[in-house]
């Protein structure tokens, strides 16, 4: 077995950042090569990554950019597994990067860091993924604003308005951090997701308790009070005012909500 000098392992793990011993092996299994050492690390490295591919990342940061013109926004949330992670430099490096990959190149640059996600997966043992990211260019003299939750930033939001101000922009952005819809409208609600919400609130108890000739009614009322106005941005009561919902705060700016993309790590 070649003999591998303290000096020769101190150098490759200021080099990968690796453990004494996982340095000391790979040397070992090399020959002393320090360049196919790097390699078999990174490789071994990649095949932890995968492993640990289907660990919860419910930590990390959001991160949001919208242009000086405003004529593009981008919104990219990076998870891991912990805090401490989250705040680590490499880490929050990685994650810069995936954002301006995005907000240059579009959604699909984003696999483009995919090696590079591996390594440092690997590097610093724990899941790291790459979530959702979304871009927005201008619609028609939009607005584009974006909001991410301090002080952890694991969750955020960039939204497209049209009409009102860059102030309303990023208060709907607030809103929709607070508050999670899913849709923009309630015609945006595809058919089936309605019909089985019906059915579930038909087939409870409370529903079945009530006259028959009574329930149709009570059912309505309930998707419209417990469904759309849980889920349906217009719907909901505005978090600024809660007096009104979104719907009647835009309309008395002139504005209406054109798109939304919202990340929450914690899920």
């Amino acid at each position: 077995m070649t003999t591998i000098s303290a000096t020769l392992v101190k150098e490759l793990r200021e080099l990968t950042g690796a453990g004494i011993m996982d340095a000391k092996r790979a040397l070992q299994d090399t020959g002393g090569d320090v360049d196919a050492a790097k390699r078999l690390l990174r490789e071994k490295g990649m095949a932890s990554a995968d492993r640990r591919a289907g660990r919860a990342t419910t930590e990390g940061k959001v991160g949001y950019r919208v242009q000086e013109d405003g004529s593009r926004g981008t919104i990219v949330g990076v998870g891991c597994e912990t805090e401490p992670v989250s705040n680590n430099e490499e880490f929050l490096a990685f994650a810069k990067k995936v954002l301006e990959a995005v907000d240059a190149g579009g959604v699909d640059a984003a696999a483009s860091l995919e090696e590079e996600r591996k390594a440092l997966s690997a590097k610093l043992g724990e899941n790291i993924q790459v979530v959702s990211p979304a871009r927005f260019e201008r619609i028609d003299g939009g607005t584009i604003a974006g909001y991410a939750h301090p002080p952890a930033n694991k969750l955020g939001v960039l939204v497209q308005a049209r009409g009102g101000s860059a102030e309303l922009a990023r208060k709907v952005a607030m809103h929709i951090a607070a508050s999670a819809p899913q849709y923009i409208a309630r015609e945006d609600v595809p058919e089936d997701v309605v019909t089985t919400e019906r059915e579930i609130y038909l087939s409870s108890d409370e529903v079945q308790s009530k006259p028959e000739q009574a329930r149709e009614k009570i059912v309505e009322g309930m998707v419209n009070k417990r469904f759309f106005a849980a889920q349906v941005l217009a719907e909901q009561p505005w978090i600024h005012d809660t007096g009104k919902t979104v719907a009647q705060a835009l309309a008395e700016e002139g504005a209406e909500v054109v798109e939304f993309e919202r990340i929450s790590l914690a899920g």
